[in-house]
């Protein structure tokens, strides 16, 4: 019986080097080349980082940004928790994947560079990017301008190119496909308004128009292909900041809603929606939508953990809740947007092995 690969639009071109297109070089022998992709990408993703070392082309393959797009068009995406947790005896941090799946898996190798905090972090095509931050070194907290990018399909990090400008508790977020970062504190511990964009294909940070304030301690979230960045303060005196900077990256220019949340200590989008938890009110969801610049406050309820700070991650259309400070035996709170009234909150079974500095998701 001849195979035939399922109907569906032509694969991504010029991904693969020049010479690893030559037909005697099969990306498996006998298969043609989109059945021969499709047939890698069914493989459960914790088997990714041993079959990459079976040949250059199946490592260019597994590395690319094709893979993800197979793996989804076929439905064989898996979402996987990351949580950044402290190392015993808090002198470090380590990341740890929560068992979603069932699926033994490999642990994450520790990250390059110092131990950092306000750094920011960014999730494209399976790949996690770690932006900036500030590090102690020989005792001197100093700002970063160092990326490193976790693949989640091979398990390794990678050195990227550095910031244009060293800075720490800013804004970030992905936006078509680009990383944008705004605003934070610099080397000096001076506020910043400068913004810089990172292309993934070119590996290269580009500096664009600036806020029209400087601005830290803020967040960055993007809905319809557009940058929000909200919370936090425009400098030591004039106070925390309600002012919403919008950035279109098809008119280059920059824009302002004045209904935004202030001193945000997590946040996360789901859907069309954004999530926060603000330092003032930390056991109620405020919930942003866009479509109208509106709020809707809904109470965190007591069941569960006790917790007044959480970190936020969206998991299968969910929202789940994981407390910072250690709390012996609590459950995480999870929050269903779409269950009936009455019924959005119950618990999950999913937790770090620590007090959760930081989470994120990851399809692939």
């Amino acid at each position: 019986m001849q195979l035939k690969p399922p109907a569906r639009p032509k694969l991504y071109s010029g991904l693969m080097p020049q010479e690893d297109l030559d037909p005697y070089r099969d990306l498996i022998p006998g298969l043609p080349e989109d059945l021969a992709k499709i047939c890698l990408a069914l493989v459960p993703r914790a088997h990714f980082p041993a079959m990459g070392a079976v040949s250059k082309r199946w490592m260019s393959f597994l590395e690319s940004k094709e893979l993800v797009a197979v793996r989804k068009e076929v439905g064989k995406l898996e979402e996987w928790v990351y949580v950044l947790v402290p190392d015993a005896g808090a002198k470090g941090s380590h990341w740890e994947i929560l068992e979603c799946s069932g699926q033994k898996q490999s642990p994450l190798p520790r990250m390059p560079g110092l131990t950092k905090a306000g750094f920011g972090v960014v999730v494209i095509g399976g790949k996690l990017f770690v932006i900036a931050g500030y590090a102690a070194d020989h005792g001197k907290d100093c700002a970063s301008d160092e990326v490193y990018q976790y693949d989640s399909c091979l398990n390794r990090w990678t050195v990227l190119a550095k910031m244009n400008v060293a800075r720490c508790d800013f804004a970030c977020a992905e936006v078509n496909g680009v990383i944008y970062v705004a605003g934070g504190f610099g080397p000096n511990g001076e506020s910043l308004s400068s913004v810089e964009v990172y292309d993934p294909e070119q590996n290269k940070w580009t500096l664009i128009e600036g806020l029209r304030r400087p601005r830290w301690g803020c967040f960055g979230c993007s809905f319809e292909g557009k940058l929000y960045v909200m919370g936090g303060r425009s400098s030591f005196t004039i106070g925390n900041s309600r002012s919403v900077d919008v950035y279109n990256p098809n008119s280059h220019a920059w824009g302002q809603v004045k209904n935004g949340c202030v001193m945000v200590t997590a946040h996360a989008v789901l859907g069309k929606r954004l999530f926060c938890i603000e330092w003032k009110n930390q056991r109620s969801l405020a919930i942003f939508n866009p479509a109208d610049d509106s709020w809707q406050k809904v109470p965190v309820p007591l069941t569960g953990s006790s917790s007044t700070r959480f970190s936020l991650v969206v998991h299968e259309d969910k929202l789940l809740l994981f407390p910072l400070e250690e709390e012996p035996g609590y459950q995480t709170l999870m929050y269903d947007p779409a269950a009936p009234m009455g019924s959005e909150w119950c618990t999950s079974k999913l937790k770090p092995t620590g007090s959760c500095l930081c989470s994120v998701t990851i399809k692939a």
